[in-house]
């Protein structure tokens, strides 16, 4: 479209100052006398572009021009700015060079705004970077999946989109395996490898399915829990405040779904002699037949 090629003949000449309406042709693949129109066109829309006949000639920009003046506002350019920071935060080489190349042309320095870790508190894991490369690079990866339950299974995926949900980082991506959308997170995924296999988008059809109506199936259940003062920092940072309702001796009833699995009975237990749970019996029969084997490691 012209439009493109018109910002892209002003990118260019912002980073080589002069170029000829020659290269200009070869770089874009269309007629000599297409980019004199284009200069035209550009001239007459306020841009300060001018060419120089003969010798050494060419096409330029006056020195004094700079983006901003002519084409994005002042909030403008600081949006495109702090949205190119919060990328370079999660690790994308890319954002970091664009960003570094924006700031000169725009003339600003950007604000830390923003700091992303992708890694945990114990070491690197590098499956982020490889996963981002997959999905822009279109590259089937298989690797080792645990469920919820702690089964394995062999997974060959065609990664979509990574997605960041409630503290942790998953995985979207059509399933050769199950053949559908899957979400796998990413702390559950072993051996990750990318293949040199490459695949084409898929119809709208079938990445318009909801990928958690395939993940993990399992039965929710409703807790009733109390939880003693000494925990109010974890309370706040486990559960939402319409869920929890502070009690006059400063202990906190909850109520909260959850999906019966051993997470929930691990999170549980992770609060030790602080929580109790009310409701349903049958949580409170498990929870004491846990603590009865762990008590008998230690007698």
């Amino acid at each position: 479209m012209q439009i493109n090629r018109l910002f892209e003949i002003i990118y260019i000449l912002l980073e080589k100052k002069k170029v000829t309406a020659t290269e200009l042709a070869a770089h874009f693949g269309v007629s000599r006398q297409t980019i004199c129109r284009d200069i035209d066109t550009l001239s007459t829309a306020g841009i300060p572009i001018y060419t120089e006949r003969g010798k050494g000639g060419g096409i330029r920009l006056l020195p004094e021009f700079v983006l901003n003046k002519s084409i994005l506002s002042e909030e403008e350019q600081s949006e495109i700015l702090s949205a190119l920071h919060g990328l370079s935060k999660i690790q994308t080489g890319e954002s970091n060079q664009i960003l570094g190349k924006l700031s000169a042309i725009f003339n600003k320095t950007t604000t830390n705004w923003l700091e992303v870790d992708c890694s945990d508190w114990s070491q690197k894991n590098d499956y982020f970077d490889n996963l981002k490369q997959a999905i822009l690079e279109r590259r089937l990866v298989q690797f080792e999946y645990y469920n919820s339950y702690g089964d394995k299974s062999f997974r060959r995926v065609e990664p979509i989109q990574l997605w960041f949900k409630s503290k942790s980082w998953y995985l979207k991506g059509f399933c050769l395996n199950k053949e559908g959308m899957r979400v796998y997170k990413l702390l559950r995924i072993r051996n990750l490898v990318l293949t040199d296999e490459h695949f084409t988008t898929r119809d709208s059809l079938a990445l318009s399915e909801n990928p958690l109506e395939n993940w993990d199936k399992q039965a929710e259940i409703t807790l009733k829990l109390r939880i003693a003062p000494e925990m109010t920092y974890r309370v706040y940072d486990d559960f939402h405040g319409n869920e929890v309702e502070k009690q006059p001796d400063g202990s906190f009833i909850a109520s909260v779904r959850f999906a019966e699995d051993n997470w929930v009975y691990s999170f549980l237990l992770s609060y030790g002699k602080y929580i109790e749970v009310l409701e349903p019996k049958h949580v409170r029969d498990v929870l004491k037949s846990d603590v009865e084997e762990i008590l008998k490691k230690y007698l």
